[in-house]
């Protein structure tokens, strides 16, 4: 699919898209690292694919200046779009920016960008298989 393509499609049909990529690339990571059982396959998975993990990806990923500016813009016009479902067990806001980090990937991914979009996700894995040390206050 052309660029101008990829960008004429609305950040929730690219989420829509990216959900299915990030699914595919976490099964595929818990597979490999917690073996065969299926529940507990299960109970990996959504560690990763929870709103509130994805959210907290988003945040990360722009704090470090991760994202080029491109994609930046790209989250932001996602996060600020308005949504017409409900969060299951995630504010409205996490809801939001998650669902901006699965338009990132559907953006990528639809762009050919699959290298990107594999570096994205392998470092938002790392971001929730190492959450930040909270502060002593």
């Amino acid at each position: 699919m052309t660029e101008t393509g990829v960008n004429s499609i609305n950040t929730t049909a690219l989420a829509f898209i990216g959900d299915a990529v990030y699914e595919v690339f976490i099964r595929n990571r818990v597979l490999c690292k917690y073996g065969q059982n299926a529940d507990r396959l299960h109970r990996e998975a959504v560690r990763y694919v929870k709103a509130d993990a994805q959210a907290e990806v988003v945040r990360r990923l722009t704090e470090e200046g991760f994202l080029t500016e491109e994609e930046e813009n790209l989250v932001r016009r996602a996060r600020n779009r308005r949504i017409k479902s409900k969060a299951r067990g995630a504010s409205p806001m996490d809801y939001k920016l998650a669902t901006a980090f699965e338009a990132l990937i559907g953006h990528l991914h639809l762009s050919g960008r699959y290298e990107r979009a594999e570096e994205v996700m392998e470092k938002a894995a790392e971001i929730i298989e190492t959450p930040r040390e909270r502060t002593k206050k």
